[in-house]
C-alpha cells in the first residue's frame, strides 16, 4: 500500500501544478475585478479623491495584463484540447477473434481484483504495456462529464508466438495489475494532464515516436502567419515549463505504479514468471536478428514476409538446436503456444508483419508492398538480392573503366581490378552509388563503410556465379538470412577469402575457393 500512497501523492503534486497554472491565469483577472468593483463602489480611488488618477492608471494596467493573460490561457487551453496524444501503432484484436485470449486476461484481472483491460492489441515489438484511451464524454443530467475507459492491453506479438500459454499469463500479470492505477481518479487525471502536455509539444515537432525508439514521419505543416506562430511559441514555452515542473513527479508516479503492480502480481504465477523472463530476452534477440538478417533484405526489394512471428519461432528453435546454453528451450515446444489462443493466428500474423514493415522500413521503393511466403524467400529475395547487388557492383566497375567502356559482368574482370589494388576506389564508387539509390533503414542496421559494402557485393556476385555455373542454390538460414548452398550444404567459408581480396588485394585464396567449387570465372553472371 505504500507504493499506492506514493503514486497518489505524486499524482496530487502534478495536479497541484495544474492548479497553480490555472490560478496564475485567473489571478490578474481577479485583481482587475476587485479594482473595478472598488471604483464603482467608491471604496478604491473614488472620483475626486487625491489618489484617483493613480488608481485609474493601476486599473487600466491590471485590466490590460488580465486581458492578455486570459487570451494566452485561452489559446493554451485550446491547444491542449485539440492536441491528440499519440497512440502506439498496433493491430487490434477483437474478442470474437481471440475469445480464449480474452478469457485468460479476464480471469487474470479477476484473480488480481483489478479492472479488466477494455481491449487487446498486438504490436511488432518485444514489450507489453497498457495504452490509456482518451476519456469518453457521456451525457449527464446537467452537462457532459468525462469518463476514462479501461486501458487497452498491448502485447508484443513475438511473445504470443514464442511463449507458452502459462508463460504468457505469468508475464502479463504485472501489466494487467496496472489497470488499477488507471481506475484511480487522481492518477488518471494526472496522466491525462501529462498526456495533453506531451501531445501539445509533439503536434508541432514534425515527428511522432515509433516503436523501438523509431520515428514515424509526419507531413510538414504549412508555415503559419506571424500572430499564429507567436501564439504557438508562447504555448510551447508554457508547456515546457509545466512539463519541467511535473517531470520528477511524473517519473516517480509511474515508478510507484509499476512497483505496486509488480508487488500485487506476486500472488499469480510468480515462480513461472521468473522462468518466463528468461524467454523475454531470448525472444528479443530472435526478433531483432530476424528483422535485421531476414526481413530487411526482403523489405529492400519491396516484399514483406507474411509470417514474421512464425519465423521467430523457427529462428529460436534453430538457436536452441545450435546453442548448448539453450538445450532446455526445445522441450518447451511440446506445450501449447499462446498463439493458439487466437482463432486465426495466420491472419493476425499477416497484419502484424505488414505493420512491422511499415514501421521499421517505411514505404518500399516500388510504392507498394508485395506479400511474401517463406517458401518463396530463396528465389524472390536471396537470388534477386544477390543479382541486384551484382548489377550495382558491375555498374561501379563500368564507371571506373578506362573511357567508361562497359565490360562483361565476369568474376575474372572483378578479381583483376581487386588484385590491381583498386578496392578503395571501387568501394568509394559503390558507396556513392548506393547512397543515391538505396533506401536507408537506420532503425535496423548501423552505418556501413564502403569497404563493408564492397565485401557484401563481391560475395553476392560470387554467389550468383556459383548458382549459374556450379549448381549452387540460394537458401534461407533463420538466424543469418540469405546463404549459399552448394551440394545442398551451406557454405560458411566464403567470407574470409572475399575479405582478403577486398581489403588486401590478395585474390589467391578466393580463386582457390572458386576452383574448388568449380565456379567458372570467365562466364558472365546473369544480372
Amino acid at each position: 500500500m505504500a507504493a499506492v500512497d506514493t503514486a497518489r501523492a505524486h499524482a496530487q503534486a502534478v495536479l497541484r501544478v495544474r492548479g497553480l497554472a490555472l490560478a496564475a491565469a485567473v489571478l490578474p483577472a481577479a485583481v482587475a475585478v476587485v479594482l473595478l468593483a472598488g471604483r464603482f463602489t467608491g471604496r478604491i480611488g473614488a472620483p475626486g479623491s487625491s489618489d484617483a488618477a493613480g488608481w485609474d492608471a493601476a486599473r487600466w494596467a491590471v485590466c490590460a495584463v488580465a486581458a492578455l493573460t486570459l487570451l494566452v490561457a485561452g489559446l493554451t487551453a485550446r491547444a491542449y484540447r485539440r492536441a491528440v496524444p499519440p497512440q502506439t501503432p498496433a493491430v487490434p484484436v477483437a474478442r470474437a477473434e481471440a475469445p480464449e485470449l480474452y478469457r485468460l486476461i479476464d480471469e487474470l484481472a479477476d484473480r488480481l481484483d483489478v479492472p479488466a483491460p477494455s481491449a487487446i492489441a498486438l504490436t511488432p515489438d518485444c514489450d507489453s504495456w497498457l495504452e490509456d484511451l482518451p476519456p469518453v464524454k457521456r451525457p449527464g443530467p446537467l452537462r457532459p462529464h468525462p469518463a476514462s475507459p479501461a486501458p487497452v492491453l498491448v502485447i508484443g506479438s513475438p511473445f504470443l508466438w514464442w511463449m507458452r500459454s502459462g508463460e504468457l499469463r505469468a508475464l502479463l500479470a504485472p501489466v494487467v495489475a496496472g489497470t488499477a492505477a488507471s481506475a484511480d481518479p487522481e492518477i488518471a487525471a494526472a496522466r491525462r494532464f501529462l498526456r495533453s502536455l506531451d501531445a501539445c509539444l509533439d503536434s508541432g515537432a514534425g515527428a511522432a515516436p515509433g516503436l523501438g525508439g523509431g520515428i514515424l514521419a509526419v507531413p510538414p505543416r504549412p508555415p503559419r502567419r506571424a500572430p499564429a506562430a507567436l501564439a504557438e511559441r508562447v504555448t510551447r514555452r508554457i508547456t515546457r515549463r509545466l512539463l519541467g515542473a511535473c517531470r520528477g513527479h511524473s517519473a516517480e508516479l509511474e515508478r510507484s505504479v509499476a512497483s505496486w503492480a509488480s508487488e500485487h502480481a506476486r500472488t499469480v504465477d510468480y515462480g513461472l514468471r521468473i522462468a518466463a523472463q528468461e524467454q523475454v530476452g531470448l525472444a528479443y534477440a530472435g526478433w531483432d536478428r530476424l528483422l535485421t538478417r531476414v526481413a530487411l533484405p526482403a523489405w529492400r526489394l519491396g516484399r514483406h514476409p507474411a509470417h514474421l512471428n512464425a519465423g521467430v519461432v523457427a529462428a529460436l528453435t534453430e538457436l536452441s538446436r545450435r546453442d548448448r546454453l539453450a538445450d532446455g528451450y526445445g522441450n518447451r515446444l511440446g506445450h501449447r503456444p499462446a498463439c493458439d489462443l487466437l482463432e486465426e493466428p495466420g491472419a493476425v500474423d499477416r497484419a502484424v508483419s505488414r505493420l512491422a514493415a511499415e514501421l521499421f522500413f517505411g514505404c518500399p521503393a516500388a510504392g507498394a508492398w508485395h506479400e511474401l511466403e517463406w517458401a518463396d524467400y530463396p528465389a524472390e529475395v536471396v537470388d534477386a538480392g544477390w543479382r541486384a547487388r551484382a548489377a550495382a557492383l558491375q555498374s561501379a566497375l563500368d564507371r571506373l573503366a578506362p573511357q567508361s567502356r562497359p565490360g562483361a559482368p565476369t568474376l575474372t574482370r572483378l578479381l583483376v581490378r581487386l588484385a590491381e589494388g583498386d578496392g578503395e576506389q571501387l568501394a568509394a564508387a559503390l558507396a556513392a552509388q548506393l547512397a543515391r539509390t538505396t533506401t536507408p533503414a537506420p532503425l535496423l542496421e548501423p552505418d556501413r563503410t564502403g569497404r563493408d559494402l564492397l565485401v557484401d557485393h563481391v560475395t553476392a556476385m560470387v554467389s550468383c556465379a556459383a548458382v549459374d555455373t556450379a549448381g549452387g542454390a540460394p537458401g534461407l538460414d533463420w538466424l543469418d538470412g540469405p546463404v549459399l548452398l552448394l551440394g545442398g550444404v551451406r557454405r560458411t567459408d566464403l567470407a574470409g577469402p572475399v575479405a582478403q581480396a577486398v581489403e588486401q588485394g590478395q585474390d589467391g585464396p578466393l580463386r582457390a575457393w572458386l576452383d574448388a567449387a568449380e565456379v567458372r570465372l570467365e562466364k558472365p553472371v546473369r544480372l
